[in-house]
């Protein structure tokens, strides 16, 4: 091939062959992990969107141990609090040799930290990162984001590792993108859509959160299918196995049921005579606020009496504290506590010996594995993926029992569970969406020529 032949390829955001053939491929992964990990090695930049309980843990360790033993350097894996002690025992499990590290020691092979953690390290000592769940990236601030993006942009290996690639939206597809190395987020936005101002401003909008309702930002004309191309070539999105074309018999989900609770609230709102639907945020706000004392009763009552493990999932921490006082045999996960406290209140919940944990789910809703749990209860919020995130802690492929979800909600803030609803639906087609187009990709060649012989004019000779 050429160099101008290089030129253009290089002109097609497709992401690149950068990776190398694996070097290690233990039996314990099953036939599409394999398949997932072999792919994510040969690109080198890669990000796996594999739903929850599929084993994203053992992928990203074997493509960690990879790079290790190909290149004789050192490789991070980053975690969610609390993750990085689950990730160490699944390393046990399996015979890949890592080491945790808190304060920015730096061990031959893996080592494995939280995202908190990370300003502790330098990236020269590393030639492969993993951010395991990614999507926490769009929950720190942009200061935070910039720098986790910023330390990684020089390493020729990086993994991203999520199931919810994008729950409502496109923006962290975005997002991810950028942070492999491949298309930022507004050149993303510039290439594919377009909005009804004709610019690049994201004023006044949700950016792509609208993109599916065809508001504000859309889709450039015949732009959606290069769009979900492009996205292909430089990730993979797995519901479950047979998304790849293999068997599903060992990966069946466990009954979900939802069960919906309508509290009675024992006050009004100021000026009224019945109880009306909150409208806008300021009022949702009070009404959760005024109706503490009743919501939290009732969880209470949903999880005294069945003697089982339950999951409670609060969003203020007035309601956390009201709820670790009605249920005596309950540990709270609150803001206010250390790193290291979290982290060891989460491990006693995940090791039955706490039989309630109470959290918020920005706290302890993604990566944790809750199986021994079947029992969750919820107050609705305006977020699909926390509730989403939250439920996935216990409803996961290796889940043996039904999984049981209370939703206590008030008659004012119906409009929220229903704005939830919406969400939930709006984000099953869109991930199937996903999956569907980018798995259409395996049987397409993907490499873009364009080396056409243009002849001169008959003018020109």
């Amino acid at each position: 091939m050429s160099d101008y032949d290089d030129f253009l390829d290089s002109k097609t955001h497709l992401g690149s062959m950068d990776g190398f053939d694996p070097v290690f491929m233990p039996d314990f992964l099953f036939d599409f992990q394999s398949f997932m990990v072999t792919k994510t090695i040969l690109k080198g930049r890669f990000a796996n969107f594999a739903d929850c309980g599929l084993g994203k843990t053992p992928m990203q360790l074997v493509w960690a141990e990879n790079i290790v033993r190909k290149t004789n350097k050192n490789v991070l894996i980053l975690t969610p609090l609390a993750v990085s002690q689950q990730t160490i025992k699944e390393s046990e499990k399996f015979g890949i040799e890592s080491k945790r590290s808190n304060d920015g020691t730096v061990y031959k092979g893996i080592t494995i930290t939280n995202y908190e953690q990370l300003h502790k390290f330098n990236p020269n000592d590393f030639v492969g990162l993993v951010c395991d769940e990614s999507s926490i990236l769009k929950s720190f601030d942009g200061q935070t984001k910039t720098r986790i993006t910023d330390f990684m942009k020089k390493m020729p290996y990086r993994l991203l590792m999520t199931a919810t690639a994008a729950p409502n939206d496109f923006i962290e597809l975005g997002t991810s993108s950028e942070a492999l190395g491949y298309l930022g987020y507004m050149d993303m936005l510039n290439r594919f859509f377009k909005n009804d101002q004709n610019n690049s401003s994201l004023k006044g909008s949700h950016a792509l959160n609208q993109v599916n309702r065809g508001a504000t930002w859309r889709f450039k004309g015949h732009a959606e299918m290069q769009f979900w191309r492009w996205v292909c070539s430089w990730a993979l999105a797995v519901r479950k196995p047979s998304d790849l074309g293999f068997d599903d018999s060992r990966f069946v989900l466990p009954v979900l049921t939802e069960t919906e609770h309508l509290i009675e609230a024992n006050t009004l709102p100021e000026g009224c005579l019945f109880a009306m639907p909150a409208i806008g945020l300021k009022e949702q706000r009070e009404e959760r606020r005024r109706t503490i004392q009743e919501r939290c009763e009732k969880v209470a009552e949903l999880v005294n009496d069945t003697g089982k493990p339950a999951l409670v999932w609060c969003h203020l921490n007035t309601e956390g504290d009201k709820l670790e006082n009605l249920i005596p045999d309950a540990i709270q996960v609150s803001g206010k506590d250390s790193d290291a406290a979290k982290e060891e209140k989460m491990i006693t919940f995940s090791e039955g010996k706490a039989r309630i944990l109470i959290t918020k789910p920005k706290i302890g809703a993604l990566g944790l594995n809750f199986q021994h749990c079947s029992h969750q209860t919820f107050f609705p919020s305006h977020s699909y993926e926390q509730y989403y995130q939250g439920v996935r802690r216990s409803w996961r492929f290796g889940q043996k029992n039904p999984v049981h979800v209370d939703i206590v909600t008030t008659e004012g803030e119906k409009g929220v569970l229903r704005n939830l609803q919406r969400k939930s639906t709006q984000a099953e087609k869109m991930f199937a969406n996903l999956v569907n187009e980018m798995n259409r990709s395996l049987s397409i060649d993907k490499q873009v020529r364009t080396t056409k012989k243009i002849g001169l004019p008959l003018w020109l000779k």
